[in-house]
Order: C-alpha cells, then structure tokens, then sequence
C-alpha cells in the first residue's frame, strides 16, 4: 500500500502548505507496523504556537502525535486514501 502515484485535492493544494504536505507523506512512509490500512488520517491543530499532528489508522490500530515549531500552524481533519491503483490525499470536507 501507498506506493502507487499520489495525487492531492484542490482543497489539500490552497489549503495546506506543500511543505505540511511533504510532511504527511512522509509520515506514512515511515510507519513502523506491520501492515499499514488504506485510510490515514491525520488532525492538524495548534498546540502552544506549535504544530501539532496526530497520526491514526484502524487496522491495525496505530495511533502516534507530533509536536512542532510552526510559523503558521494550521488546523485541519485530512484523509489519505489508497484505492490499489493510486493515493489520493484530501481534506475530511472533500470526502
């Protein structure tokens, strides 16, 4: 799972800087489980001047946050979902 093209919504492109994007990608390249589910979901949300970020997946259960400094933290639910032929990362609104 996830190695297929990734595409981005409309709302993922105006809404969430590409270098927040990078970011999520990354995170899901680097998770360490054994078997990784078709939907990651991530919340974005400021925590002390910080962005904070929670990773989650359903199955298996895998669940991870991360604090970081942020000029311009960004509140945001975004979906990133394998179909088999490709990825595509959106915000929870575009769903």
């Amino acid at each position: 799972m996830f190695n297929n093209p990734r595409y981005c919504t409309r709302g993922i492109s105006s809404e969430v800087p590409l270098l927040m994007q990078i970011i999520l990608w990354g995170l899901i390249d680097s998770m360490e489980v054994a078997e990784k589910d078709y939907l990651q979901v991530f919340c974005l949300s400021e925590e002390s001047g910080k962005q904070k970020i929670i990773h989650r997946q359903e199955q298996p259960e895998y669940n991870k946050e991360y604090l970081f400094p942020s000029e311009e933290p960004i509140t945001a639910k975004i979906f990133v979902i394998d179909d088999e032929t490709h990825t595509t990362m959106l915000l929870a609104e575009e769903y």
